[in-house]
């Protein structure tokens, strides 16, 4: 017997639906596959693969709305998912901003070819994934200074998903994700130092070699090594590529149209104003070919655009679903996001913030004293006035030079003032779904001895 595809079964859940006595509904369905490989001290230490199909049914009776959803496929469950679904949205809270998308809304006519969002190769042999992993623990064992590593591990991915809808909508993608990655350690005891590399790619053919990803996890290791607390004080704090797309994520958090909504902002009142320097934007576009975020859809068949969150520094908008929308007496900016289990809601997918025209070095050169974040742990951030507070570790910088690696230190500040005083590098890597350089930034607090 014929295995139902993705699109039968959502359509399958939207009969059920209808049948059971909602007025509208949207369906998903998700078919996945993953497969990982972890090495250690040169053996197989882990192999894991997991596959399977999930089910998800929204139903909405007036203005009140229930979400189920399930792994069982057949027409018992769906039947039953659709009943319980009907009678859980009778006895749910309405909101007079749920709904459908009207049918003139909604997507049409996407070019899955030309995003490229998933690998035609073969699905790779897990003795192919076996063996990236412990190249990359090789090389990163192989530098000088590396005591131990971690993990190192090699995985691929596939996933595919179609959505329908009683409003006439029905469409689906898949997608494929390849990766490496390791971890390593130097030093000893108390004085162990741990660094990583990683790389991940739509297509397997753009994956760099994992000798390349497991020397840098173990060159990153080795530079970390003998670290110190840095100076108490107020300093310049440049945040590495590696970790700068957090600081536009707060952004990103901030003007959420579920936070907006919710008053629980720290740039509810900004819209219009200038948030970044001049000449710095964040524009956000959801079909760039072979991105790991790009879609053709959003999770409520919405056609995603391109637009420019910041232009010129100045905020123009807020990340809008239907709901969120509706509630502020806006357009959704078709940027719903769901999984079968959950309702829409709003998210963001490709990033880019306006990269300058300086490397790193000479940032790192003009700052004079200050530090250089290249990992942070833990989050103390205010979502309502932006204060924030968050564990660092890096290398300090005297006279525009790394003088020696730090840890244990914190860094404090409110991001109104520190985004309105970031100056970009131009070291953004293009193949990320946030395309963020390294950013400095004025006046800091750091906390260390």
């Amino acid at each position: 017997m014929t295995a139902p595809t993705l699109e039968s079964l959502t359509h399958q859940l939207l009969d059920a639906a209808k049948k059971a006595g909602a007025e509208a509904a949207d369906a998903m369905a998700v078919d996945g596959t993953a497969l990982s490989i972890d090495v250690r001290k040169g053996k197989l230490e882990q192999a894991e693969r997991s596959e399977g199909v999930e089910i998800g049914l929204r139903v909405l009776i007036g203005k009140r709305q229930a979400v189920v959803s399930a792994s069982d496929l057949s027409a018992r469950t769906i039947a039953d998912m659709a009943e319980r679904a009907v009678a859980m949205a009778r006895e749910a809270p309405e909101d007079a901003t749920l709904g459908l998308a009207d049918p003139t809304e909604l997507a049409r006519g996407w070019d899955l070819a030309a995003l490229e969002l998933c690998d035609v190769s073969p699905e790779p042999d897990p003795a192919a994934l076996e063996a990236d992993a412990r190249r990359a623990e090789a090389a990163a064992q192989s530098v000088a200074g590396v005591t131990q590593i971690d993990s190192a591990s090699a995985s691929y991915s596939r996933r595919s998903v179609h959505l329908a809808a009683t409003n006439g909508f029905s469409g689906g993608y898949a997608r494929s994700s390849r990766a490496i990655s390791a971890v390593a350690i130097s030093g000893t005891g108390l004085g162990m130092e741990r660094d990583w590399a990683a790389e991940s790619r739509t297509f397997q053919a753009d994956l760099p070699d994992a000798d390349v990803i497991g020397r840098l996890a173990g060159e990153r290791a080795v530079a970390r090594h003998g670290a110190r607390k840095p100076k108490t004080g107020a300093y310049p704090v440049i945040y590495d590529e590696r970790v700068a797309s957090g600081l536009v994520g707060h952004v990103l958090a901030a003007i959420n149209g579920s936070a907006i909504v919710r008053g629980a902002s720290w740039l509810r009142d900004a819209l219009g104003e200038e948030i970044l320097p001049r000449g710095l934007s964040i524009v956000e576009d959801p079909s760039r070919p072979r991105i790991s975020a790009s879609r053709p859809f959003d999770g409520e068949g919405l056609a995603p655009q391109r637009r420019a969150i910041v232009e010129d520094g100045v905020l123009t908008g807020w990340t809008l679903d239907l709901g969120t929308a509706r509630k502020l007496g806006l357009a959704s900016t078709g940027s719903a996001v769901r999984g079968p289990g959950s309702s829409p809601a709003p998210g963001v997918s490709n990033i880019a913030l306006t990269q300058g025209e300086r490397p790193r070095e000479a940032l790192i050169a003009e700052m004079g004293t200050g530090l250089l974040v290249t990992s942070l742990i833990g989050a103390s951030i205010n979502p309502t006035t932006g204060d924030y507070s968050r564990g660092a570790s890096g290398f300090w910088i005297e006279g525009g030079q790394i003088a020696y690696p730090v840890n244990e230190c914190t860094l404090a500040g409110n991001l109104r003032d520190m985004m309105r005083r970031i100056t970009p590098a131009n070291d953004a890597r293009a193949h990320l779904s946030y395309v963020v350089p390294s950013l400095l930034v004025e006046g800091l607090m750091l906390a260390g001895e």
